[in-house]
């Protein structure tokens, strides 16, 4: 099964930080690899559009931000970036090379 997961945070999605869970915003589960990669493809033209800086990487994770939207953190003393992210998962993991080479 592969899920497409949307996130909401101060990171980008391929740095796998602790906690990384509590961002998501959301989550759709499909069968088929080729319905996940369709969706995912349609919610990053979605967000292409309202967002201006983009950043992909070949595993289907993708990060958009504006430069405007940061959040202060207390603990580092500055303002961090927010990123809307995208990832398409199999199984709750990064996608394996077999379905990399679709």
């Amino acid at each position: 099964m592969y899920q497409v997961v949307k996130i909401y945070g101060d990171w980008e999605p391929w740095w796998s930080l602790e906690n990384w869970q509590e961002d998501i915003i959301e989550t759709k589960c499909f069968d088929d690899f080729e319905e996940a990669r369709a969706f995912y493809q349609q919610e990053c033209q979605t967000l292409k559009s309202s967002l201006p800086s983009c950043k992909c990487h070949d595993n289907f994770q993708a990060a958009f931000w504006n430069q405007e939207d940061q959040r202060w953190c207390e603990m580092c003393g500055s303002y961090l970036q927010q990123y809307h992210s995208i990832v398409i998962f199999e199984d709750g993991r990064e996608l394996s090379k077999e379905a990399l080479s679709y």
